[in-house]
């Protein structure tokens, strides 16, 4: 009798099937693959977990990202709701009023962006009135010459921190991610999503008449991971050991 908890999936990807690889174009070459296995993403989610208790990040607390289909997007998607925080994905095709607009709705305590898009938030970032901290999906070679010094770097982030972290049982009716519309009247509505909802998701995608994802398969996931959890698929490709 366990919790449906979105930490379940990577740990059991990363025990059952942690051989099976995830495959990546970088964003600072996108020429150049990067390749790791769901055994490594587990040990990096977990370091990331533990960065973010230490810079405050609490159970409900929200922390956002703009970025694309990357492994660290990969890392966030776990380490941020394993960890019983909300992952808020922020479409960067958003106009720039409306991406200030949802990252002060949803009232983000940390910003996670890719390099494509920091020049953007350089510009917003004044107008962000809850953001604590900004962290670049990146090393340290590449991070942008015009980041301050409360702008972190990623792989520094996690460099330190221990790859074992004990996930929290959490009620699985708990929040655990949070999009918000676009194309809609208005401004953009938030949809939270729980636990429940996105293992309940991910099973139903492993079916014969949906998606059936097994662990013989590689998905190709074209949606942006910024677009209603990516359909599920970082989910239910965990869930059923599938090359990513």
């Amino acid at each position: 009798d366990h919790p449906l908890l979105i930490s379940s999936l990577i740990d059991y990807a990363a025990k059952t099937h942690g051989d099976s690889e995830i495959v990546s174009r970088t964003v600072e070459d996108p020429n150049v693959l990067h390749r790791y296995t769901y055994k490594e993403a587990a040990e990096r989610s977990k370091k990331l977990a533990n960065a973010l208790s230490k810079m405050g990040v609490g159970i409900g607390d929200r922390v956002c990202t703009i970025a694309w289909n990357g492994y660290r997007h990969f890392e966030l998607y776990y380490g941020v709701s394993g960890k019983g925080a909300v992952l808020h994905t922020v479409n960067p095709r958003l106009h720039p009023d409306q991406i200030s607009y949802v990252i002060n709705h949803a009232e983000n305590k940390l910003l996670f962006v890719d390099l494509t898009f920091y020049p953007a938030v350089e510009k917003l970032l004044p107008t962000m009135k809850t953001v604590k901290g900004v962290v670049v999906m990146t090393d340290r070679a590449n991070m942008p010459p015009t980041a301050g010094a409360n702008v972190i770097c990623y792989e520094d982030l996690i460099a330190e921190e221990r790859a074992e972290y004990d996930w929290p049982r959490l009620d699985e009716r708990a929040a655990s991610s949070l999009c918000y519309t676009s194309g809609t009247t208005g401004m953009p509505k938030g949809v939270l999503y729980s636990h429940r909802s996105t293992l309940l998701h991910a099973f139903s995608m492993c079916t014969a008449n949906s998606g059936a994802f097994s662990c013989r398969d590689v998905v190709l996931p074209v949606v942006p991971m910024f677009h209603v959890n990516a359909w599920g698929i970082p989910y239910a490709a965990a869930m059923a050991g599938a090359g990513l």
